[in-house]
């Protein structure tokens, strides 16, 4: 019985150890069904302690102990060695990832290494200032004193403190005397430190007087908006200065121009004759369209082609001009030949099949309308106000030297195929390898089978009230020409020198023409200076037409 008993007592330890360890695990998971199943153990346990010889005998266990109890030793086994695995593992992870993260910063290092820090500087925002911090620091500083001075004269005046109200206006006028127009302290003169040291101690005195943060910031937001008002309007006036000087011929071009046409007409008619004339209508030759009425523009032109071609005997060049230019342009022309190709001007009034019953545009000029909006004198009262649509009242897309070009095959009826240039382009290497007017091979052939002439007629009388568009060649041509033109690289015809000064020197040194399309033209006082040589270099400035009506690089 005892031994009954004894085998009983170590059933139960068992069976409650076993009970201790799971609810161990349920507790920490929160289980509810344990609750249950360990009430029901709890009944068999006290009525295994009233069992005869049944003692409870005081002992503790933890979690741990328990599952090592309850588990065989295989299982413990086997667990530690997972245990240890799993320590290996992270160990092994951890030390790749550190292997990993050491690689990519010695790589990164290395790429530092080989970084231009130059380079760098000149993409930073601030590269100006990184490149040379102090270059400008003191002009800087007496701009902004300035500014807070003229903001302390307001309120010196507007609360009687009229003493410092003075002093204020005389060292704006001191600080104004040194710095002129300087934007590098090197420009400035040596009494200007001192003069920013006089004027920063009145500036002390007047916020220890005035300060007022709110009035202050009133003041200042007021000057920024005064200052946008004036950029505004200043932006209006450069606009509409730089059409119309886009619209004027320089002096020198005009002296030009009347001192060649007086030569010309005192010329003998057999000397008029320019040689080579079998060459006009040869299609087995190169032809070249160029209308213009500016005699220097067109040399260029010509002077450009010639000196880059390897044939010049194999060229000819066909330029029509106005009735005011023709004596010039003959003149320049049979006094500076070029060289061994063939040349011939003529004056686009000859042209007496180009009327206003075949043209449209002509036709649309002789309308009171269009008369009325591109001739009357509109009385504007200042410069900005002048700037509507002043572009769209350029003489030259009113020329029809401009509207020519929609007429090759007519005016050039024995010909296949002719190359239009513009007259503000400069032809280089001939070998360099888009729709834009200024440089373009034309099929004659193929212009006659599509009938392109007619083409634009129909598109020029749609617009007869401007709805389209105001005038010009180029939004015709586009509508024109369009699905009926090729692409070429743009290398051939490189744009934008007559308004876009990001144009680089490589793209310029690699094309076969450059354009100087826009306002500023390479003979005008406004043209970019640094596009400028490419033009003038065909220019032989020792002419003495050239040297007697002053016109310099």
């Amino acid at each position: 019985m005892a031994r009954a008993g004894a085998a009983v007592s170590l059933a139960a330890l068992s069976f409650l150890l076993l009970l201790l360890a799971a609810a161990a695990t349920a507790t920490a998971a929160g289980g509810e069904e344990f609750a249950f199943s360990l009430s029901l153990s709890r009944n068999l346990v006290s009525d295994w302690s009233r069992q005869p010889n049944f003692k409870l005998q005081n002992f503790s266990l933890s979690r741990e102990d328990g599952f090592q109890l309850l588990s065989r030793p295989a299982d413990a086994t086997r667990r530690k060695l997972r245990e240890r695995t799993g320590v290996r593992k992270k160990m092994e992870i951890v030390q790749q990832d550190d292997e990993a993260i050491v690689k990519l910063e010695n790589a990164g290092i290395e790429r530092s290494k080989a970084v231009d820090s130059a380079v760098l500087g000149k993409y930073s925002l601030w590269r100006r200032e990184n490149e040379n911090e102090k270059a400008d620091s003191n002009v800087r500083l007496m701009r902004d004193q300035m500014i807070m001075a003229r903001i302390y004269t307001v309120l010196a005046k507007s609360r009687d403190k009229l003493d410092l109200y003075q002093e204020l206006l005389s060292r704006i006028k001191e600080s104004q005397r040194s710095l002129g127009e300087a934007t590098a302290d090197a420009e400035l003169p040596k009494s200007a430190s001192e003069r920013a040291k006089a004027m920063g101690q009145v500036l002390s005195k007047a916020r220890d007087q005035l300060y007022d943060c709110k009035e202050i910031t009133q003041r200042l937001r007021a000057m920024l908006q005064s200052a946008d008002e004036q950029v505004r309007s200043l932006k209006k006036q450069s606009t509409f200065l730089s059409q119309l000087a886009a619209k004027t011929i320089p002096n020198g071009i005009h002296c030009l121009s009347m001192r060649l046409t007086i030569d010309y007409y005192l010329l003998s008619p057999e000397k008029r004759k320019f040689p080579k004339s079998e060459n006009l209508e040869d299609p087995d030759l190169y032809h070249y369209a160029l209308f213009s009425d500016n005699v220097l523009a067109a040399s260029v032109v010509v002077n450009s082609t010639i000196m880059n071609a390897k044939e010049p005997e194999k060229h000819v060049f066909h330029l029509v001009t106005d009735k005011l230019n023709f004596g010039a342009m003959n003149m320049w022309f049979l006094l500076n030949p070029p060289g061994d190709a063939a040349i011939h001007v003529e004056n686009v009034d000859d042209f007496k099949w180009l009327n206003s019953s075949y043209c449209p545009v002509l036709k649309q000029l002789e309308s009171a309308a269009m008369k009325e909006y591109y001739f009357k004198a509109d009385r504007q009262k200042t410069l900005s106000a002048g700037s509507s649509n002043l572009k769209y009242r350029n003489p030259k897309y009113l020329s029809m030297l401009n509207h020519l070009r929609f007429y090759l095959p007519q005016v050039y009826p024995k010909l296949n195929k002719i190359l239009f240039l513009d007259d503000d382009i400069v032809n280089f290497d001939p070998n360099a390898c888009g729709w834009a007017y200024g440089m373009n091979m034309f099929d004659l052939e193929e212009w006659k089978k599509k009938d392109i002439t007619g083409i634009y007629h129909r598109w020029q009388t749609m617009n007869e009230n401007r709805l389209l568009w105001k005038l010009g060649t180029l939004p015709p041509g586009l509508m024109t020409f369009y699905k009926l033109t090729h692409p070429l690289d743009k290398s051939w015809h490189v744009l934008g020198l007559g308004y876009n000064p990001t144009v680089e020197h490589s793209e310029i040194d690699s094309a076969a023409v450059i354009h100087y399309n826009g306002n500023m033209k390479p003979w005008l006082e406004i043209a970019m200076t640094k596009y400028r040589p490419y033009w003038t270099k065909y220019i032989n400035y020792e002419h003495s037409f050239v040297r007697g009506c002053k016109i310099s690089q």
